[in-house]
């Protein structure tokens, strides 16, 4: 078969936005994402998890509102990834990652773990990783908090780090939503819906668990703070909600290697 030849509108950007979005604040940044998330959080609706994780042809339902909150975090991931790695100027990319340190910090003040995470990993991705020029750069404070957030992440003990910070806070909370699809897919996967032909109420009960989570994570309205909204509040609004994005990991390495050549 022939190889598919992508347009050139479906490649991403060529550019990168920093010059529009070094301009607005970190704070106001991450504000307009957690009101974007949770706009989309609180769309899913409970059942979807169980659809999710059962199958949805086994309901003939669907979880339209659920893929698009997942498809966000991997928007979020790339968006960081893209941007650092369409910054020729080795300033300018130190700069940036302090930026999105800097919003990744706002967003845990707000409880939104979602783009926390997102952002964190997208950081963490081989093509912005390997950038040792450019992390050699970053002053140490940011150093300290990037391993710091990088802690939280900490999948060993079943993420015993983020279950921990998570149990602290009260709702609202935007939740890490692909663990908690992780840990009903493990549930599900992991022990038998029937023995002897009678239910497992065992396993129920676990889903149960992490639907009851998502339940107390949005027990509390978000009350969106006006008085948070800054004056170029509809620009960044528009901004965190129109990212553009390189989906394409092949490109983005390559667009890191030419950024900073593997040193011989």
């Amino acid at each position: 078969m022939d190889s598919l030849t992508p347009l050139p509108e479906q490649e991403g950007p060529s550019l990168g936005t920093m010059g529009s979005f070094e301009l607005m604040s970190s704070k106001d940044l991450a504000y307009q994402m957690t009101v974007y998330d949770w706009e989309l959080f609180n769309c899913v609706h409970e059942h979807e998890l169980i659809y999710h994780t059962f199958g949805r042809q086994n309901f003939k339902k669907t979880t339209a509102n659920l893929d698009l909150f997942l498809r966000r975090f991997n928007e979020m991931q790339l968006w960081v990834v893209t941007e650092v790695c369409l910054c020729a100027q080795l300033s300018k990319r130190v700069q940036l990652l302090k930026k999105f340190i800097k919003i990744a910090a706002h967003c845990k003040e707000n409880k939104n773990l979602n783009s926390f995470f997102a952002i964190i990993m997208g950081m963490g991705n081989p093509a912005v990783s390997r950038l040792s020029q450019t992390w050699e750069k970053l002053p140490s404070k940011f150093k300290k908090f990037y391993g710091e957030f990088e802690s939280l992440m900490d999948p060993s003990r079943n993420h015993r780090a983020y279950r921990l910070t998570v149990a602290k806070l009260d709702p609202p909370i935007i939740p890490f939503m692909p663990l908690l699809i992780k840990d009903m897919t493990f549930t599900h996967e992991g022990n038998k819906t029937f023995i002897d032909g009678l239910v497992n109420f065992e396993k129920m009960r676990m889903i149960a668990n992490t639907v009851r989570i998502v339940r107390y994570c949005r027990s509390q309205p978000f009350n969106s703070d006006v008085s948070q909204a800054s004056k170029n509040h509809q620009d960044v609004r528009s901004y965190v909600r129109q990212l553009n994005v390189v989906d394409n990991q092949r490109t983005l390495s390559q667009l890191s290697h030419r950024l900073e050549p593997r040193r011989t």
